[in-house]
Parts: C-alpha cells; structure tokens; sequence
C-alpha cells in the first residue's frame, strides 16, 4: 500500500494546486467596486428603527403624488407611524393643475401628515413679462395650500435664459419670487450646487472618486461649469437680500464636512436654516465635532432625508440617539467610512426632529407632536 501513496499525491496535487490557484485569481479579479469587508470589532449595537421623539421629514420627494393609488397612500401613512414620522414634505408639488392633483390626492386625505412645496418652472427666463407670470403663479400656488417652495440644483448650474445665458441663483429677475415667498410667510428649500469635490480632479485624492466612477454624469468640469464657489456665493447672496424670507439651504449648504464653515453661513444670515438630507454621512465621521455644532445650532437644525428607504431612516436614527460605534451607512458610494453615535441631548433631538419645523413650516398641528 505505501507504494501507492506516492503516486496517489501526484493524482491529488493538481486538484489542490486547481483550487488554490482558483482562490486566488478570485481574489486578483476583486475591484474596489465589490470589496465590501465585513468588520471584525466587536462592540455595543444599538439598532433604532422608531425615533425617540416624533418628526418630520422637510426633504421628500413624491413626483407620482397627484396619481398615488389609496393602497399607496395607506402603505406610507403605515411605514411613517412605524417610525414615529408624524409628517412629510413632498417638495416635488409642481404648479398649477400638478400642485392640485397633489394637494387633493395627498393632503386632503391625510391633512397635516403630507404637506407641499410649490415649484417655479425657470425654463423661460428673460421672456416677456416671465417674473410677473412666475410670481402671480406662486401666489396662486400658494393661495390653494403649497406650503413653502423649493428650488432644484439646476437653477445656477443648468438653467438658461431665453438668450442661452446662465441664470445665476442670485438673477435679479428672479427677487420678486424670494420676496413674495417672505411676504406670504413660507419657507423657500433652495439646493444650490452640489457636493465641491464633483468639481475636484477624479484622482486618488478625491473622496468622491468611488460616486464618480459609478456616476459619472456627476462630476462638473471646471472648464464648462460655474464653480463651487461662484453657485454657492449667488445662493448666500439671495438670502443677504432678502431678510424677510427664511431659506432652508438644502444639505447642510454642502458644508457637513467643514462645520465651523456652515456656522459662520448661518451667523451671517439670521434668515437662513439647514437641513441633513443625504448628508448624515458627514456628521457620523466626526462625532464629537458635530455633536458640538447640533447642540450650538439646535434652532436652526431640521430633520430631512431625501430618497425614502424606511431602513435608511434607521442610520439616521442610530447616528443622532446613541453613542455606537463603527457602524455602516447604507450608501457606499456616498461614503466608504464608518459611522459613530452623537448622543444628542433630548432638547436637540425634540429641536431638530420637529421644533424647528413647526416654527418654519406653516400650518402643522402642534397637537400632533405632543
């Protein structure tokens, strides 16, 4: 039998070597796109699925809303109690016989749970009497229950006159629509720009480089887009303007990753607010540090999401209510770092999860969040 086992080894060799080989080209094939390690620390996990306190989420967009079947309706009335979520803010309400489909199919059967923003339509400026039109539409708007007006990216990046000039944030045509908004008592969302780094170089240094990669209809080329600076400077312009309005700068004004920053943006104009939509990634990076500027900025702090994914909610439940840590967010190409708990104190959590909304927000029943 020992005679054998030599020439049994020299049978099962190639089999072995097979599969080692096999491993490793597996592994010499994995990108970065598919490296997802799993991590080995082993420490407290606190998973939130219910907000401690009730909220709203002022950052949501529901483009079907005028056509939601009562089914539809029903689910999100159901997932929103599950999270403690007392009302959301549709910002995608349009105008006109859009705006009533939205408010009737929406708002009328659950009032106080959906509210709406309004919508200009800048496709057309500079043409004949174009700001007297937009401005009597935004009134009428308004007048049928919009509750606040929100501004998309593309206006300072991407909109243009009917001469095919850029239209800058801060387009003089453009202040009789802030002015009325602080004239008729409602918020103005503005998301001006996009994160800097989408204007960076898509080098190693980038921290974007991975969402760039993946979406690369992102990135903004220095050579045939206004810069960062430039949009962002338009958008502080407007609220410098006009003081009687609130505007809720959208996303931490792109400043979550520079805080001190966003606290002199906020010193400067006392009419403006923020909200932490599609940014939590930023706060849950520095703890320490941005747990400091929540408890320094409680009032001027709202609560917002963005996309709804009810699972997704639960980072941003986990980052605000407990002191974990090393934890992921749900988004990779968003952030490929780990997340860690602020502990806020109840005053800041009750603050941002719906004080400042029934201050900025007209119309929600104070009732509802006792």
């Amino acid at each position: 039998m020992h005679r054998l086992l030599p020439l049994l080894f020299i049978f099962l060799l190639p089999a072995c070597t097979s599969e080692a080989q096999q491993s490793s080209d597996a592994s010499g094939d994995m990108t970065i796109e598919k490296f997802e390690p799993r991590s080995s620390l082993v420490v407290e996990e606190n998973i939130v699925t219910r907000a401690k306190y009730p909220f709203v989420d002022v950052h949501s967009h529901w483009f079907r809303a005028p056509t939601m079947t009562e089914g539809a309706i029903d689910t999100l009335m159901m997932e929103m109690d599950g999270m403690n979520m007392v009302a959301l803010v549709n910002l995608s309400g349009g105008s006109g016989e859009n705006l009533q489909g939205a408010l009737s199919n929406m708002e009328a059967k659950h009032p106080n749970r959906i509210v709406t923003f309004a919508n200009v339509d800048f496709d057309s400026v500079g043409a004949p009497e174009w700001t007297e039109r937009a401005v009597a539409q935004l009134r009428t708007d308004i007048e049928a229950g919009a509750r606040g007006l929100k501004v998309y990216k593309n206006l300072g990046l991407d909109v243009m006159d009917v001469e095919g000039n850029r239209v800058a944030v801060n387009d003089p045509r453009l202040d009789p629509i802030w002015a009325l908004a602080g004239e008729m008592g409602v918020p103005v969302l503005i998301h001006s720009a996009e994160p800097a780094n989408f204007w960076n170089p898509k080098d190693e240094f980038n921290e974007k480089w991975l969402e760039l990669k993946l979406r690369p209809n992102r990135y903004r080329d220095p050579a045939t887009n206004p810069s960062w600076e430039q949009i962002m400077s338009e958008h502080y312009d407007i609220m410098a303007k006009h003081r009687g309005t609130t505007f809720i700068s959208a996303h931490l004004s792109w400043l979550g990753q520079a805080l001190t920053q966003l606290g002199q943006r906020l010193d400067e104009n006392p009419n403006m607010v923020t909200e932490v939509a599609a940014v939590i990634y930023e706060l849950g990076r520095q703890p320490r540090t941005a747990r400091q500027f929540m408890i320094d900025y409680k009032d001027r702090l709202l609560f917002g999401k963005d996309s709804y994914n009810v699972e997704e909610f639960w980072t941003y439940f986990r980052v605000f209510e407990t002191a974990d840590e090393y934890f992921p967010y749900y988004r990779k190409y968003h952030a490929q770092w780990k997340m860690y708990g602020m502990n806020l104190p109840d005053d800041v959590l009750r603050a941002v999860y719906y004080e400042n909304a029934l201050r900025i927000i007209p119309g929600l029943d104070p009732a509802m969040f006792e």
